[in-house]
């Protein structure tokens, strides 16, 4: 999973660098000014991004890397990075994610109810990505991702090097 940097102030229980890079807004800006994130957006008043040197670096060691991010941030790499794998998360229904994010209790009535807006409008965005897993049981979530990593990592168009080994032999 990569870590993001964000503007919003930490959750009870969440540690810089280890859930999130907790950036003051000033230090974003900067950040933004020398590109150092792959992707950045505004969301519900606080500002996310991935820094880009981490997913490289990960890359180049030939491991997977996993973005959790919104619609707006997907977009954007979709467009830097088409030959990525884009899996959409949903809830089971919009109820359901309704009652979990009231559940964490660290949204206001009024937060909520933008983040339900949204919620809207990023769904049918959803359209745009290779595959959608509905997220009612986690450990259920979690095997179908596995799934479609391991059938992405079985497609012939990154296994060509394999046929190399064939030619030519007969």
């Amino acid at each position: 999973m990569s870590i993001s940097a964000t503007t919003r102030k930490p959750r009870p229980g969440e540690v810089d660098g280890r859930e999130y890079f907790f950036l003051t807004q000033d230090t974003f800006k900067s950040w933004t000014d020398e590109e150092k994130f792959l992707e950045y957006a505004e969301v519900y008043g606080n500002f996310y991004g991935t820094p880009a040197h981490i997913i490289e670096e990960k890359l180049n060691a030939g491991i997977d890397v996993l973005l959790e991010i919104d619609v707006q941030g997907a977009l954007n790499v979709m467009k830097k990075s088409p030959d990525g794998i884009y899996i959409f998360l949903l809830p089971p229904s919009l109820d359901e994610l309704v009652s979990r994010i009231k559940n964490r209790g660290t949204e206001s009535d009024e937060v909520l109810q933008r983040r339900i807006e949204s919620a809207t409008n990023e769904i049918s965005i959803g359209r745009n990505y290779q595959y959608v897993v509905v997220n009612d049981l986690v450990e259920a979530a979690v095997d179908k991702i596995k799934m479609i990593i391991a059938a992405e990592r079985c497609k012939v168009s990154r296994n060509i090097d394999v046929f190399k080994n064939f030619e030519g032999k007969q």
